[in-house]
């Protein structure tokens, strides 16, 4: 039975960023990596899959694990761990996943008689002896694959491109609070890092049918690095998170530019060759929407991709949380493909998957929040930068199965949108701390449309009551502080007249 879905689609204990959506028989299927609360590094999951009706993106399931880092012949330690994947059904009608390991010379590729797995592995994408005599991937750094089965024509997409724009850079292990194990982890990674060249560029090349042997040596596809002037992708040039879609005789392929936060896509009438830069898709900051150099939201690096369901274009993206770039959540928001192919940058909100805006009664968790900024709030991303812990911010319970929105102080903002209102006479909030001032109901973000105030002292959990004056229509709600102290906030409603 539908019922309102709104960003994170995924529950709030889960975290599978990098999701590629897929439509398979009528399910849309996410097929991401998997990080976890208060994550040290990314995706140290094993791979997990959700699936939906095609017609009701509000009913999630697990499906479960569907395949482990150890399966891998590379990997029967678990050192590495699985990033970015991507699937396709073949010609054959099984499905193909490929993946990368952290850092690792590799292409891995997996096979299922079905879209929820169990995977098993099936080898690594290779050259024939003809070509290169089982030479692997080494120059052009095998990242974030993605696959396209175009009527039996398989091609095969990865690439990473750090450049002066996004430096790519690796934690001191020294500098983390974690065991001595995870630690020596990184210390390798970086090792690896450290003497890796990089093409620069996305990169493209054929497979046979067999799904695994490459018909080519890989060839430069998406300009990156300093190779963008003159090409159009100046600005958005190709740093990493490749995927791909067709749709009736174009392609598109999506991918994070240099700038991180945001999704951007090309389009050609050819799978491997000529595309042109289109535009942003999503920014996980907002970044670009009418001009927005500031960010809504903490920003952090970005990937997902393209899916048709029941007549609507999605773009799946991921959000950061817990202060931290490595406990990303999924989030959608819908797209459009206008009759000349191109596609307009998607804002960010609360509602997603919805049908529509939400409905303005009853009670929404707070951490479904689609703004929040604070005095502090970092225009460009900075991994490194200890304000991240510190900032307003959604976080989790210790135990990392529910989530909330902490350290609201002086001159912290807090918004969702969007809601279908009808003659709102208050909104509660939640909130616990130690915090006293004054807090106020806009209906945008410049702070220009007032609805309501209410003064507020909390010295624990509290329950405020915000009397506001919101007629029908829609709306987006934003909740701005003023005061001393700290609290938090894990929920509000609306109150009818």
């Amino acid at each position: 039975m539908k019922h309102q879905v709104y960003n994170p689609y995924l529950p709030e204990s889960e975290f599978v960023p990098d999701g590629e959506p897929h439509l398979f028989d009528g399910r849309v299927y996410i097929y991401g990596s998997h990080d976890e609360a208060f994550g040290t590094k990314y995706c140290p999951g094993d791979y997990v899959v959700w699936s939906a009706p095609e017609n009701d993106l509000s009913d999630w399931r697990c499906d479960g694990v569907i395949y482990e880092k150890t399966q891998d012949p590379s990997n029967r330690d678990g050192k590495l761990d699985l990033w970015a994947p991507d699937v396709c059904r073949g010609s054959d009608g099984r499905y193909y996943l490929y993946y990368c390991l952290s850092f690792h010379h590799e292409i891995g590729v997996a096979v299922s008689e079905t879209p929820a797995g169990k995977f098993e592995f099936y080898g690594h994408v290779k050259y024939p002896d003809n070509i290169r005599n089982g030479a692997v991937l080494r120059e052009f750094m095998p990242f974030d694959p993605a696959v396209l089965n175009d009527d039996g024509r398989i091609y095969l997409y990865y690439g990473f491109a750090p450049s002066e724009e996004k430096e790519m850079s690796i934690p001191n292990p020294d500098e983390l609070d974690i065991p001595e194990e995870e630690k020596e982890k990184l210390r390798e990674i970086a090792a690896r890092f450290e003497q890796e060249t990089f093409s620069e560029y996305n990169m493209v090349a054929e497979l046979e049918p067999d799904m695994i042997t490459l018909k080519e040596v890989p060839r430069e596809m998406v300009p990156g690095g300093h190779h963008t002037k003159g090409t159009g992708f100046e600005g958005h040039g190709f740093f990493e998170a490749s995927s791909i879609r067709k749709v009736d005789d174009m392609y598109y392929f999506v991918y994070s530019s240099h700038k991180s936060n945001e999704l951007c896509y090309a389009t050609s009438k050819y799978p491997d060759r000529d595309f042109k830069y289109g535009g942003i898709l999503v920014s996980n900051g907002d970044i670009g929407i009418n001009g927005a150099e500031k960010p809504v939201n903490i920003i952090g690096n970005n990937h997902g991709g393209m899916v048709k369901a029941a007549g609507q274009w999605y773009i799946f993206y991921h959000r950061q949380t817990n202060g931290t770039e490595y406990s990303r959540q999924g989030c959608a928001e819908k797209i459009y493909i206008e009759p000349d192919g191109k596609i307009g940058q998607a804002e960010i909100t609360s509602c997603g998957l919805n049908d529509g805006p939400l409905i303005g009664e009853g009670s929404y968790p707070a951490y479904i929040a689609c703004h929040i900024t604070d005095p502090s709030t970092l225009s460009q991303i900075d991994y490194s930068n200890p304000i991240l812990t510190r900032q307003t911010r959604i976080t989790s319970t210790p135990d990392g199965k529910r989530q909330y929105i902490t350290d609201i102080a002086d001159g912290s903002m807090v918004g969702y949108k969007y809601f279908q209102c009808a003659d709102e006479k208050a909104i509660r909030i939640n909130i616990d701390g130690d915090f006293s001032g004054h807090v106020y109901v806009y209906t945008d973000k410049e702070r220009k449309q007032k609805a309501g105030e209410a003064d507020i002292v909390c010295g624990g959990m509290t329950e405020a009551e915000i009397p506001v004056e919101i007629d029908d229509g829609i709306y987006a709600v934003y909740f701005y502080f003023t005061g001393k102290g700290k609290c938090n906030m894990t929920e509000f409603s609306f109150v009818r007249k």
